[in-house]
């Protein structure tokens, strides 16, 4: 963002578990900071049909509430918060044996495509939202808390990506990025609790091609939980140069390590100022 100044707004970009929602959060509540979630934007904007669908499709294997839906005596929704993103997360699935909750890794594909479309609408509405900020809410300063996968539907070598030349038009690009000690944290984080979420599709197919022919499984018999734990220790390395590449050539970097010390919005702000003195 050309001309910054402290108080210009600003977004936030990393893998998860770097710190982006919790600095988010905290100019929030501390600091009257507009808060724009791109993940809460997906799921309660441009995905939210398609998840209370597959809420009902599963309902409707249920004689009890099949009969309820039908008769309008009750109705499903999600209830997608900033803190809890689980039912987009549900949705996304995960590819492998439906015995464990698995789902056919063409129906997986389609929803990652869902994903992406969602994602790069909901990054293109935030000088929307910078706007809607001031004229509507009445907040003078915005950050945008971007989802961990926006460096998937970008291409930071194009000096015309139509998300970052958005993104950048209207906030200063701040990417929060992890050391080896994140790296294996991350990792282990996402070993107790595996969750869903987006990958770049060529990325994807080539991660499940070779997980099929490393085991030697069918398609249908492989462990969702397995494959995803599988997937994400490659993800962090295939993630990492592309954000560098948006750092360097969209915005400023600051580390992880100088996050964890952040505990007022003039940390946060002051590790800011500091990032954009050093690339001047």
């Amino acid at each position: 963002m050309k001309n910054y100044k402290r108080g210009s707004p600003l977004a936030v970009l990393g893998m998860s578990g770097v710190g982006k929602t919790r600095i988010a959060s905290m100019l929030r509540s501390q600091d009257h900071w507009f808060h724009y979630s791109v993940d809460y934007r997906i799921g309660t904007r441009y995905m939210d049909e398609a998840i209370e669908d597959n809420f009902k499709r599963e309902a409707m294997k249920t004689p009890l509430l099949r009969e309820l839906l039908m008769s309008d005596s009750i109705y499903i929704s999600s209830n997608i918060t900033f803190d809890n993103l689980e039912p987009l997360s549900t949705y996304l699935g995960k590819p492998g044996d439906p015995d464990k909750g698995g789902i056919p890794f063409d129906e997986y594909v389609r929803r990652q495509r869902q994903h992406r479309e969602a994602e790069i609408s909901a990054m293109l509405d935030t000088p929307l939202f910078v706007g809607k900020a001031k004229t509507i809410y009445g907040y003078d300063k915005f950050i945008c808390d971007t989802s961990g996968s926006i460096c998937e539907v970008v291409e930071p070598d194009d000096p015309e990506d139509p998300v970052l030349t958005a993104l950048a038009n209207s906030c200063l690009i701040i990417y929060i990025a992890g050391d080896e000690a994140h790296k294996e944290a991350l990792k282990a984080r996402f070993d107790r609790a595996p969750k869903p979420m987006y990958y770049n599709e060529e990325f994807l197919r080539s991660c499940w091609t070779d997980y099929l022919a490393e085991t030697g499984m069918p398609e249908d018999k492989v462990d969702p939980d397995a494959f995803i734990r599988w997937g994400f220790a490659r993800l962090i390395d295939w993630r990492a140069p592309r954000y560098e590449a948006i750092a360097k050539k969209w915005g400023v970097r600051i580390t992880a390590n100088e996050i964890e010390n952040v505990h007022t919005p003039d940390d946060f702000l002051t590790l800011v100022d500091d990032a954009v003195k050093a690339q001047k």
